[in-house]
């Protein structure tokens, strides 16, 4: 782990201290030759390698990041709740910020960001809702106090206080009573279906190692546009090509 170190000032203020603030970077590098061959591959043994270390609290918490009708950028963090070849899952209120931008542009990018690590992994991709199958069997693996939570917020909508929700919750928690709970029609998951996959890993001096996944163009069905680049090496998965490039840092 790198050590910070402040310099050029006194202050007690730590707001003065942001121009000072610095972390020298040398937990890892991550070459070309330690990547694996699919961006889902790279993913599960980085997020294996996180879960294991203690340091990294909710090694599953990531920032998605959506943009509403007027091309206005939103960011929250959430919690994955999945991946595999498809993409990335995680679950939420369909009526709530995010769903509605999603509604209007059904693009998303996320982030994980493994501090103690070193590391982040962004993703961009298309973002569609999960079959209601997958939402029921995923919802009926909540605790029974998330499930009834989920009826009762009134995710991203104003209310009075909070004494407002406690009475949403007493109201649902009567409703349901010992019976079981039912997901919510207006909540359920979405899937990021990954194009693009960057792996980040700190380097001393800010020369960091950034390696990309990326869909091929011609590969994408015309959901994102890609610029053309000089592919490291190429891979084929599922019929499409990736293209493995290392970024500027």
């Amino acid at each position: 782990m790198g050590r910070v170190t402040v310099s050029g000032t006194d202050s007690t203020d730590p707001l003065a201290r942001l121009v000072s603030l610095r972390r020298s970077y040398g937990a890892g590098e991550l070459s070309e030759d330690l990547l694996a061959p699919t961006w889902l591959e790279q993913l599960r043994l980085w997020f294996v390698q996180a879960v294991a270390d203690d340091r990294v609290h909710e090694p599953n918490a990531m920032q998605v990041a959506t943009v509403d009708e007027a091309g206005r950028p939103d960011l929250r963090t959430v919690l994955a709740r999945g991946f595999d070849a498809a993409g990335v899952v995680f679950y939420t209120n369909y009526q709530s910020a995010k769903g509605r931008q999603l509604t209007a542009n059904p693009v998303a990018a996320a982030l994980f960001s493994w501090l103690p690590l070193e590391r982040q992994v962004r993703l961009r991709g298309p973002v569609a809702k999960v079959d209601p199958a997958e939402t029921a069997r995923y919802f009926a693996s909540r605790p029974r106090g998330a499930q009834l939570a989920a009826w009762a917020s009134p995710q991203s909508e104003s209310i009075a206080n909070r004494a407002e929700l406690e009475r949403r919750l007493a109201e649902v928690t009567e409703r349901f009573g010992e019976g079981e709970i039912p997901p919510p029609p207006h909540w359920g998951g979405y899937r990021i279906t990954v194009t693009e996959a960057e792996f980040w890993q700190g380097r001393e001096f800010r020369l960091h190692d950034r390696l990309r996944y990326r869909l091929a163009a011609g590969f994408a069905d015309g959901r994102t546009d890609f610029a053309d680049g000089v592919a490291d090496e190429t891979s084929a998965a599922g019929g499409e090509e990736w293209l493995v490039e290392r970024l500027g840092p």
